[in-house]
């Protein structure tokens, strides 16, 4: 006798908050999809196709209860310059006054296509004046006391802001594409990186100063890599602990470890309020940011969908918002 099976019900919402880093996936998106996917008319909707999956995707994988995705109001805030002048100045445009980010020219376009779509299906938008989107994630993880929180990057600074209290912040690591994603708790952070896992985030951050980080613009402390600064946060428990060490004469740190870190005295004390996330950025939404079961505007999103060649990631999001919200 055949037996039938009923089918499976959708997981409910969980109580949660997802934070994406908008332009940290769809830069991804952009590179992973080639630019040969366009519009009807010619236009390239590669990134816009790609960062739209990512969200329906990652919607159906957690099913949060609230989602913002943050922005970049300011790419290279002038806060972080003053103290490190040479803060991301590797991906200053040529000819610009430091202000402006060298952008491939066919993203540009697509971003606002991006934003527009994320109006339309009712999903917020967050952003700070003068602050990167980073720091609209930290803020807006470190504020929140009643839902666990998954922060959604590429980069991996935003590991800093892992922690168990007063809520569970995870950092969904997507730097080797959604598909290869990391779920980072403060436990893994401190497995994979050697950190003290009492303070995991924290010291990832002061791992990132003494290390340094290319991709930043910061040089680091001459002759400390990633393995001798984890070792050192282990031996001593913090930055400032390890600085203390350096100008004690009597401590166990080695004389050659004292000189390279007193000789860092004014990269240190500038760097590590630079690597730092915010946690106090003066963050508005464009939506509340509880998760819509169906579209804000579906006439418009439809019209989007129609205009740039969008059915099927569209279709894929509001299906995606649809299940969460059943």
């Amino acid at each position: 006798m055949w037996s039938v099976t009923a089918p499976a019900t959708p997981p409910a919402p969980h109580p949660t908050l997802m934070l994406l880093d908008g332009a940290s996936l769809w830069f991804r998106a952009f590179h992973a999809i080639p630019e040969k996917v366009t519009a009807p008319d010619g236009t390239p909707v590669n990134a816009v196709r790609g960062f739209v999956d990512m969200v329906a995707s990652l919607i159906r994988t957690h099913h949060p209860s609230r989602l913002v995705v943050c922005l970049d109001l300011d790419w290279r805030p002038a806060f972080r310059v003053a103290a490190v002048p040479g803060y991301k100045a590797h991906r200053v445009a040529a000819g610009s006054d430091g202000t402006v980010e060298d952008v491939p020219p066919t993203l540009l376009p697509q971003v606002p296509v991006i934003l527009e779509v994320l109006a339309a299906a009712g999903i917020a938008t967050g952003g700070a004046a003068g602050f990167e989107a980073d720091d609209v994630l930290g803020t807006l993880a470190a504020t929140e006391t009643t839902d666990p929180v998954i922060v959604v990057s590429g980069d991996r600074d935003l590991l800093q802001v892992v922690t168990d209290d007063p809520v569970p912040v995870r950092v969904l690591y997507a730097g080797r594409g959604l598909a290869k994603a990391e779920l980072f708790d403060p436990a893994l952070v401190a497995e994979r990186y050697g950190v003290p896992a009492e303070r995991a985030g924290a010291a990832y951050a002061e791992l990132a100063v003494l290390r340094g980080d290319p991709s930043d613009g910061l040089p680091g402390v001459k002759g400390i890599g990633e393995k001798t600064a984890a070792s050192l946060l282990r031996q001593y428990g913090s930055l400032d602990a390890i600085r203390a060490a350096a100008l004690d004469e009597s401590s166990a740190l080695a004389k050659g470890m004292r000189v390279k870190l007193t000789a860092a005295a004014d990269y240190l004390d500038a760097a590590l309020p630079v690597v730092r996330v915010a946690t106090d950025a003066p963050v508005e939404l464009s939506l509340p940011d509880t998760l819509p079961a169906t579209p804000a505007d579906p006439d418009r999103l439809d019209t989007l969908a129609q205009q740039w060649g969008l059915d099927r990631p569209v279709t894929a999001l509001r299906a995606a918002l649809a299940e969460a919200g059943s």
